[in-house]
């Protein structure tokens, strides 16, 4: 996708659900992301809330090896990443592809925190990632929904009946795509809920609703004869308001 068309797309309900894949997480002194990289950004693009097909999909060799916990976790090897691009030759289409949209990921805050340490390290200057998009986060609507829980992804899919029995490993890819479905579950409860109200009240009334993309209704013209035994049946009413026609 070119910079043309997703500036064309900024301000029109666009939302870039993502997530990242790592070298592994710092957890001694200072911020998860010290010491460790970026080798993958997955991004599914919804406009209006509906999956536009665009996806921004990335490997990227980091200048250092992969944790041992870390592959376990995604699978992504020093091997498989030697040929891979490097973060500061695919930072302007990435920033491209995010920039203006609503990003929405799953405890944003991790995958954020490493973005924004990959644009410092560039030395440009760059923004920071909640510079350059409103960031969302589904992990602390998920808590706000369900406090006391389990809400990270494979639980939240097993509560709103979203298959992810394809994820045998984390890939920022095929976990965004599994985010977006929860993210538009979560978000869409309200909708339903009216849905829900509107049925509700019509079978209380004795409303039948019918759907608007119905086929038109048959009209059966009456034949002459019909029309004389209607006449004939009104004379004997007498001056029936039926008779004007």
């Amino acid at each position: 996708m070119s910079l043309d068309n997703v500036e064309l797309m900024q301000g029109a309900g666009r939302i870039i659900v993502f997530d990242t894949e790592t070298t592994g997480m710092n957890d001694g002194a200072g911020g998860i992301h010290v010491g460790h990289r970026v080798i993958e950004i997955g991004c599914i693009e919804l406009i209006n809330r509906r999956p536009t097909g665009r996806t921004y999909h990335v490997y990227i060799k980091p200048d250092r090896l992969v944790d041992p916990e870390a592959i376990a976790v995604h699978g992504i090897t020093d091997a498989f990443l030697q040929d891979k691009p490097s973060f500061s030759s695919i930072a302007d289409e990435f920033i491209a592809f995010i920039n203006g949209a609503e990003l929405v990921a799953h405890n944003a805050s991790f995958d954020t925190s490493f973005i924004d340490h990959e644009f410092r390290l560039l030395n440009k200057g760059l923004p920071e990632t909640k510079e350059i998009c409103k960031i969302t986060d589904t992990l602390a609507i998920a808590k706000k929904l369900f406090p006391g829980k389990r809400n990270n992804l494979d639980a939240l899919c097993n509560r709103y009946g979203i298959d992810n029995t394809h994820r045998t490993l984390h890939g920022a890819l095929l976990d965004a795509e599994i985010l977006a479905d929860v993210y538009l579950f979560m978000t869409g409860g309200q909708t339903k809920l009216n849905l829900s109200q509107d049925s509700a009240n019509a079978q209380g009334s004795g409303v039948r609703r019918v759907a608007a993309s119905r086929a038109p209704l048959k009209v059966v013209q009456a034949t002459d004869d019909e029309l004389k035994a209607h006449d004939e049946r009104l004379g004997i009413v007498g001056n029936a308001l039926w008779q004007v026609h």
